[in-house]
C-alpha cells in the first residue's frame, strides 16, 4: 500500500473506535453534557458528522462548500458555533444520529481513497491537501472522542496511528503563535515522542535546550487540549517549548485556553 492508503485506513479505523465506543453509550446519556464546552455526546457527533460533509461538499465543488459554511461562520462570529450545528441536524440524535454519522464517515473515507492526494480543495482560511484533510479529520475524531470516553469513565486503548495527530501538532507550531497575534518564536523546539508501540519518533533538529518530550499520547492530548500538560507526563526544556505546551492548539479556530489541571479526564 502506499502513504496515502495507509493514512486512509487509520482514518477509518479511528472511526470506527469512536464507533464501537459509542454502542456502549446508555440512549439516555446522548444528551448529558461532556466536560468539554459542556457538549453532549449529540453535539459532539452531530460537529464531527458536520464536518465530514463539509469535506465532501468542499471535494464537490468550491461554490458548494462556501455556502454550506457561511451559516456557521457567521454563527461563530455571535459565539453560537454549537447552536448553528444544531439547527443543521436537526431532530437527528442518539443512535439513528451514530448511525448515520458512521455511515457518511466511510463515505468520506471512500472518496478519499478514490481521489489524488495531490488535490487541494477550499477548507477554512487556506486551501488544504487530501493529506493534511485526512489528518485533520482523524485529529478531530481522535480529540472529540476522547469527550465520549472520559464521559463513560473509559481508559482510552489508542494505537500508533496518533502519529498522524502528532504530525497535525508539529505542524501548527508556528500557527498557534500567528492565531494568537503573536511572533513565532524560532527555532521550533525538537520533538521527541514514544510510541504507543514503543517506537521512538522525532521532529525538528535535535537542540538540548529547547526539547518537548514525552509519550505521544499526551502530546497528542496537549496539542488538542483534551488534557494539561502538567498531568500527561509531557516534560520540556527550554522557555519557547514550555510556553508552546501551555497554549499548542492544532485546530482550527479563535485561539482557546487549555484546561486546567484535573479539570479533564474519565468520570469516576
Amino acid at each position: 500500500m502506499n502513504d496515502f492508503t495507509d493514512q486512509i485506513r487509520d482514518l477509518r479505523e479511528e472511526g470506527d473506535a469512536l464507533y464501537e465506543t459509542l454502542k456502549q453509550l446508555p440512549d439516555d446519556a446522548w444528551d448529558s453534557p461532556t466536560q468539554f464546552k459542556g457538549w453532549t455526546p449529540n453535539d459532539v457527533i452531530a460537529h464531527l458528522y458536520f464536518t465530514d460533509v463539509q469535506g465532501l461538499a468542499s471535494l464537490e465543488s468550491r461554490q458548494k462548500f462556501q455556502e454550506m459554511v457561511a451559516p456557521l461562520v457567521a454563527a461563530m462570529k455571535r459565539d453560537d458555533f454549537i447552536g448553528e450545528t444544531r439547527r443543521w441536524s436537526g431532530d437527528l440524535a442518539g443512535p439513528t444520529l451514530r448511525e448515520r454519522w458512521h455511515l457518511h464517515f466511510h463515505k468520506m473515507c471512500d472518496t478519499l481513497a478514490a481521489s489524488n492526494p495531490a488535490t487541494r480543495m477550499a477548507w477554512y482560511g487556506p486551501d488544504m491537501g487530501l493529506r493534511m484533510f485526512a489528518s485533520s479529520r482523524q485529529m478531530e475524531t481522535w480529540a472529540h472522542g476522547q469527550e465520549i470516553y472520559d464521559l463513560l469513565g473509559l481508559q482510552r486503548d489508542n494505537s500508533d496511528r496518533i502519529r498522524h495527530v502528532c504530525v497535525m501538532g508539529v505542524k501548527t507550531f508556528g500557527w498557534t503563535y500567528i492565531n494568537r497575534g503573536e511572533p513565532v518564536p524560532e527555532p521550533a523546539p525538537h520533538i521527541r515522542l514514544t510510541a504507543p508501540s514503543g517506537a521512538v519518533w522525532e521532529w525538528n533538529e535535535p537542540q538540548d535546550d529547547n526539547r518537548v518530550e514525552g509519550p505521544a499520547v499526551g502530546f497528542c492530548q496537549v496539542v488538542t487540549q483534551t488534557r494539561n500538560a502538567a498531568e500527561v507526563g509531557i516534560t520540556t526544556t527550554g522557555d519557547t517549548a514550555a510556553h508552546w505546551m501551555q497554549v499548542a492548539q492544532c485546530f482550527a479556530g479563535p485561539p482557546t485556553t487549555p484546561p486546567p489541571p484535573g479539570q479533564r479526564g474519565p468520570a469516576r
